[in-house]
């Protein structure tokens, strides 16, 4: 009977364990005090330790030049501000087309501007070679002939009211130009498509063949070409489409001196007495002609591509 009861209060004393922890309460640990900065060892004041990787903003690029000092050249500041600049800054984009040492060649379509009793419309082609990226020299030439056409206002007035103007008509026109291009932009069109574009200016010398049209004395005159230096000067715009394709807009005027037909029919009433079938009657005034023609036409560009240098 005694060693039953030391049995039973042995079994009483592990049942009693696990009630015991269930019946503490659930409080959180005390707080750590904090460190007392008086505390810490003479020499070592307000420091504490930092894990390796977080060092302070003020570190800068320490721990890089701790790792690697190579990275950190050691410059003498005071020398390299007194040292010159001479830094070259491009605040200037490239140039979309690049002209230099290209041809341009620029088949074109004209109409007059200014006559308006003779048409000269015709085809006409220009070839320039550019030296530099703003100045070219070139020709250009226009084929009139097949297109001249009297307009049927004069016609009438001489019919009706005896009254003619001397009339000329040309055959063609060749040029030395020179092409120089001082204003290079862009602007946007058609959403967001960016158009490139220049206008220049021309001018050179050539020759104009003309003659005149036979109006005051049809039945006994006809007339021969005859060359006449002319002067030209002109504005142009041109509008790109890639690199090397271009519409062109451009306005010339050539400049020459005309021989018209002589207004007054040998031994008419009022005129000199001759024969009207004498060549030597048929001339009249020469007088200083504008002819300014719209050219509207294309320019390609030879060769297609190019290769921008830049400088080192």
């Amino acid at each position: 009977m005694k060693k039953i009861g030391v049995a039973f209060l042995a079994a009483a004393a592990v049942l009693s364990v696990p009630w015991l922890a269930f019946g503490q309460d659930d409080e959180l640990p005390a707080e750590e005090p904090a460190l007392d900065e008086s505390a810490a060892p003479e020499g070592e004041e307000g420091t504490t330790e930092q894990a390796p990787g977080e060092q302070g903003d003020d570190a800068g690029l320490g721990g890089i030049c701790e790792i690697d000092p190579d990275a950190c050249p050691k410059l003498d500041f005071d020398k390299e501000a007194a040292r010159d600049i001479r830094e070259q800054v491009f605040a200037v984009q490239q140039l979309f087309v690049l002209r230099r040492w290209r041809f341009e060649l620029q088949p074109y379509w004209q109409v007059p501007l200014n006559d308006q009793f003779v048409g000269h419309s015709g085809p006409g082609l220009g070839l320039n070679f550019w030296i530099t990226n703003v100045l070219a020299l070139g020709v250009n030439g226009n084929y009139y002939e097949p297109f001249n056409s009297p307009s049927t206002f004069n016609f009438q007035t001489r019919r009706s009211a005896r009254v003619s103007v001397p009339l000329t008509e040309y055959q063609w026109n060749a040029n030395l130009n020179f092409t120089y291009t001082p204003i290079i932009g862009k602007f946007s069109g058609f959403g967001d498509f960016i158009f490139q574009y220049d206008a220049y200016v021309v001018g050179g010398v050539g020759a104009m063949t003309v003659r005149p049209i036979p109006v005051i004395d049809p039945d006994n005159r006809g007339f021969d070409w005859k060359t006449n230096i002319a002067f030209n000067a002109g504005i142009g715009l041109r509008i790109f489409f890639n690199r090397w394709l271009a519409a062109t807009l451009e306005v010339r005027d050539y400049v020459f001196n005309d021989k018209l037909e002589n207004t007054c029919i040998a031994g008419s009433p009022g005129c000199p007495p001759g024969d009207p079938r004498d060549r030597s009657t048929w001339d009249g005034e020469t007088k200083l002609t504008n002819n300014v023609q719209a050219q509207l036409g294309i320019s390609i560009f030879f060769p297609f591509s190019f290769e921008y240098r830049l400088p080192k």
